[in-house]
């Protein structure tokens, strides 16, 4: 019987490309991750990943484990949510935190699957700009809430009995205005090649950015526009309208109300982690039970 644990290793190895960007995601080390695998490989009798110097790839043997694994992990999670509703939610208050793109894009469908199952529970949603969850569910404000981070930066660890789930990753883009000059070829642009073009600097001195921020000002790129908002609305809106570029996360370039184009950049460090802060076995059998939900949803947002 394959251990659970290792089969989702295998799955965020699949998503990422990376042992070192699985552990990130995974909460792990990138040894001990390997280890996990190792163990993984021997308990199927076949070799899984064939690692290069820029990641690492599934093997046929991989693919095909990995795929009944993303089976076999959402029929835990749907264990975990019926087990939970066994446990009778029949009413008490449910407090989620989240952040704008979260709440708006990737939130309302989770908890919109949690009234059909718990109609008697009351919602609450408030809106923090991160990491200010993270605060939020320290402080009891909120039962869980979702946040993110970017890279490169450095992130401060949670505070003790808090924990901060990576629920998906999304690498940050160049957003132009169509037809401009930077979104011809279907190849990845050098971050050099921003050098001495306009930039719409996004919120610089909101601590998230600042890693991201400072890498482009090493690369050259210089601030035509800076944005004190930490809302994309508004930078999408300028990019728009040729006032410059930005880098992004990739959802919210897609989903823009702005028509953009959009172009990866290389190399392909800068991301963003959208992650869930909890209590984990402290939280209530409410907060377990979304906490199942986004874990389901996020992976299906992820993948599609």
């Amino acid at each position: 019987m394959y251990d659970p644990t290792r089969l989702a290793a295998l799955v965020a190895v699949a998503e990422t490309g990376s042992i070192t960007r699985a552990a990130a995601h995974l909460g792990y080390t990138a040894p001990a991750l390997s280890q996990q695998l190792a163990k993984l490989e021997r308990e199927a009798g076949a070799a899984l990943l064939v690692r290069h110097h820029r990641g690492a790839r599934l093997t046929a043997a991989g693919e095909l484990l990995a795929g009944r694994a993303r089976r076999v992990l959402d029929e835990l999670d749907q264990a975990r949510h019926e087990l939970a509703q066994l446990a009778g939610l029949s009413g008490g208050r449910l407090r989620v935190g989240t952040f704008t793109t979260a709440g708006v894009h990737l939130l309302p469908p989770v908890l919109s699957a949690f009234r059909r199952a718990h109609p008697e529970v009351e919602l609450a949603v408030t809106e923090y700009e991160p990491p200010g969850g993270i605060a939020a569910v320290t402080a009891g404000e909120v039962d869980l809430a979702l946040t993110h981070t970017y890279e490169p930066a450095v992130a401060d660890p949670p505070p003790p009995g808090v924990t901060v789930e990576p629920l998906l990753v999304e690498e940050l883009v160049l957003a132009t205005a169509v037809g401009h000059r930077l979104s011809e070829g279907s190849g990845r642009l050098p971050v050099a090649e921003l050098a001495g073009r306009p930039l719409i600097s996004s919120a610089p001195a909101h601590p998230p950015r600042r890693g991201v921020e400072s890498a482009l000002a090493a690369a050259g790129a210089t601030p035509a526009v800076v944005c004190e908002s930490p809302g994309y609305a508004l930078v999408c809106a300028l990019v728009g309208a040729g006032l410059g570029v930005a880098v992004v996360p990739e959802m919210v370039a897609s989903l823009s109300a702005t028509p953009l184009a959009v172009r990866r950049l290389e190399p392909a460090e800068f991301r963003r982690t959208i992650s869930v802060v909890h209590r984990g076995d402290r939280a209530t059998a409410a907060a377990a039970t979304l906490l199942a939900l986004l874990r389901s949803g996020f992976g299906r947002a992820a993948a599609s």
